[in-house]
C-alpha cells in the first residue's frame, strides 16, 4: 500500500490528476525533462540484448521518449499505451509506434503473454496501488520476457517534493503522487515469481547540474531508480524463496 504523499509535501503546490496535469504539461514537456531521469538508467541496462527483443510495450507512453530511445537500439514493434490524449499526440508524430492505445496501464485491450519486454517509465508514482499495473505487467509478458520499471526515486517524495513542472508564467503544478518505496517493488515482483535483476539508481551528479542548473538544489541526491524483472519460464507464486 502506498504511503500517503500528503503527510510530506513541503511545496503545497496546486494539485491536478494525472490526465489534466500531462495534458497541460505535454506542450513543453520534452524541452523541460531531459534525459537525466530515465534515459541514463536505460542506457547502463546490462540484463538485455536489445537487438534481440522483438515485441515492447511502452506503458505509459507519454511523448515517446523511450519508445524512440528503444527504436534506437534495433528493437522490434514497440505498442504504446497512455491515458492523455495530448501526451499520445506527440507520440503519434515520432512514427515510432506500431500502435498507440489511450488506456489506462492497468487494464489495457493487449493480447496476453505476447510481450518479450515491458517498460514502464515515470508512471507508477500516480497509481495509489501497485497490484493491479503488476498484474497487467504478469498478463503481457510472456515466459521468459523482461519487465524494466523506471521510477521516481521516493527520496524526492519522502522529501516533499513531487512531480510538477511549471507553467510558462512559472507557476509551479504538482500531479497526484503516491509513495511507493523500492522495497513495495520488489515484493509485488517476488510475489509473482518474477527473478530480479539489476537494480540502479540515479543520483544527480555535477554532468546533470552542468546540462540543467536548476538541479542544482540536488545536488548528491537520488533522483530516480530503475528495476529489472524477468518472468519464468514457468509460473510460480512462491513468495518465500527469493528467485
Amino acid at each position: 500500500m502506498a504511503l500517503d504523499f500528503s503527510r510530506y509535501d513541503t511545496r503545497h503546490y496546486r494539485t491536478v490528476e494525472v490526465r489534466e496535469g500531462y495534458a497541460a504539461w505535454s506542450r513543453f514537456y520534452d524541452a523541460q525533462l531531459d534525459g537525466n531521469m530515465d534515459l541514463f538508467l536505460l542506457e547502463r541496462i546490462e540484463d538485455l540484448d536489445w537487438g534481440a527483443v522483438r515485441a515492447v510495450v511502452d506503458l505509459g507512453c507519454g511523448t515517446g521518449r523511450i519508445g524512440a530511445w528503444l527504436a534506437g537500439r534495433g528493437v522490434g514493434a514497440v505498442d504504446g499505451v497512455d491515458l492523455t490524449p495530448e501526451m499520445l499526440d506527440k507520440a503519434r508524430s515520432l512514427g515510432v509506434y506500431r500502435t498507440l492505445r489511450e488506456e489506462d496501464v492497468r487494464r489495457t485491450s493487449l493480447p496476453s503473454a505476447t510481450a518479450d519486454l515491458l517498460v514502464s517509465g515515470l508512471v507508477v508514482g500516480h497509481i495509489p496501488d501497485l497490484g493491479p499495473v503488476y498484474d497487467e505487467i504478469d498478463r503481457l509478458l510472456r515466459p521468459g520476457g523482461h519487465f524494466i520499471l523506471i521510477g521516481y526515486h521516493p527520496f524526492f517524495l519522502l522529501s516533499g517534493v513531487p512531480t510538477h513542472f511549471h507553467e510558462k508564467d512559472g507557476t509551479a503544478v504538482a500531479i497526484r503522487n503516491h509513495v511507493h518505496l523500492i522495497s513495495h517493488h520488489v515484493s509485488s515482483g517476488r510475489r509473482r515469481g518474477w527473478a530480479l535483476g539489476q537494480m540502479l539508481e540515479r543520483v544527480v551528479d555535477a554532468d546533470w547540474v552542468g546540462s540543467n542548473p536548476s538541479w542544482s538544489r540536488h545536488l548528491h541526491k537520488p533522483a530516480s531508480f530503475a528495476i529489472v524483472w524477468r518472468k519464468a519460464e514457468s509460473p510460480s507464486r512462491d513468495s518465500t524463496t527469493i528467485p
